[in-house]
């Protein structure tokens, strides 16, 4: 592939990740994709070989992002203490509001039985990568998944809400429940 040619599908998949982060893998159109990126839609199928792929990569890649921060957080620190530092991120403000480096989770999920298999598979993919990052023993688990479903579903009931009240209530009731 040509410089050229993977500078512009890079452009393409940070238009996507963007879209998906914001609207959800379904909804977002290519037109709105290819115009975010400064191109027009007939040039997309250079790239990709349907929405589907263009959005599966951006998906996967999001959530590949998800896990590099992940990996920052001291491994020195037990499980407990690393689940707690992740949950005090996500389940903050700046998460909540951020258009552009936020998981993608909250505004998919609800589209996962519309879309190919393949999207369920790179997801549960990534939660069981998570769950290795985050857990020292496989008795916690189970703890952690109780966790990430409470995080997924605060975010996504305090994205819903706006930036209110009750939104800050969400976040801090569910960052106490996870901590």
């Amino acid at each position: 592939m040509s410089d050229k040619k993977a500078k512009t599908r890079e452009r393409i998949l940070d238009a996507a990740r963007s879209a998906l982060i914001q609207q959800g893998p379904a909804d977002a159109s290519v037109n709105q994709v290819m115009s975010a990126a400064g191109l027009t839609v007939g040039g997309f199928y250079a790239h990709f070989d349907s929405k589907e792929a263009l959005m599966l990569e951006a998906f996967s890649q999001l959530l590949g992002e998800r896990r590099a921060l992940l990996s920052q957080v001291d491994p020195a620190l037990d499980g407990q203490a690393r689940r707690a530092l992740v949950a005090a991120f996500y389940l903050s403000r700046k998460h909540r509001d951020s258009k552009v480096d936020a998981c993608p989770l909250p505004t998919s999920l609800s589209e996962m039985t519309r879309l190919p298999e393949d999207f369920r598979q790179v997801l549960a993919e990534h939660i069981e990568l998570m769950t290795a990052q985050l857990v020292d023993t496989p008795e916690d688990a189970d703890k952690f998944l109780a966790d990430l479903a409470l995080m997924v579903g605060g975010l996504a009931l305090a994205r819903a809400l706006g930036t209110d009240e009750l939104s800050d209530r969400i976040l801090r009731a569910a960052k106490s429940a996870v901590i």
